[in-house]
């Protein structure tokens, strides 16, 4: 059992941590509150700033394409379909935790933040590498964003490009 609504997995391994900080990809322990802060993930959120897309027009294109892919994906999770989410998220996602623990969890996180009011792009960056993560083609989107119960969060979304050439999420961390 999850004691802080945190769940990080990364390719096919899954690890649910209690925040115990075991892991160089886990978060610092606490004791705070889920309310607080809040993650559920699989690719973990880059320690350091991915390149922008910039002059690279593969670059361009995949941040395009991730985007709309990031703003389907939160379109579910907002309206708590959160098996379709499941279903249409990438696959090392859904080799990684299970439909009733991805439910479990991020319905605890969004009911403690409540409904969403807002949401604003603040950026998207494309890598190719991420910490803990297999290479491959992700863009970390980051969206300012409030919810009823939590005036400032920062949504982080991490779609990747599946072996089928499709852009789906492969992780979401709400802080």
């Amino acid at each position: 059992m999850l004691q802080r609504s945190s769940l990080w997995a990364v390719g096919s391994l899954a690890c649910a941590l209690a925040c115990a900080g075991n892991s160089a990809n886990s978060a610092p322990a606490s004791s705070e509150p889920a309310s607080a802060s809040a993650e559920v993930a699989v690719a973990a959120p880059p320690t350091s700033e991915a390149p922008a897309a910039g002059a690279d027009p593969a670059a361009n294109e995949a941040v395009s394409a991730a985007t709309l892919a990031s703003e389907a994906w939160l379109k579910l999770v907002d309206e708590q379909q959160y098996d379709q989410s499941y279903s249409s998220a990438a696959g090392v996602f859904r080799g990684a935790v299970t439909e009733e623990a991805w439910s479990k969890a991020v319905g605890g996180v969004r009911n403690s933040v409540g409904k969403l009011v807002s949401r604003k792009l603040a950026s998207a960056n494309y890598a190719t590498s991420l910490p803990g993560a297999p290479d491959g083609h992700y863009v970390v989107i980051q969206y300012q964003t409030a919810f009823e119960g939590k005036a400032a969060a920062v949504e982080t979304v991490t779609p990747m490009q599946d072996p089928d050439g499709v852009w789906r999420v492969a992780g979401y961390f709400v802080k």
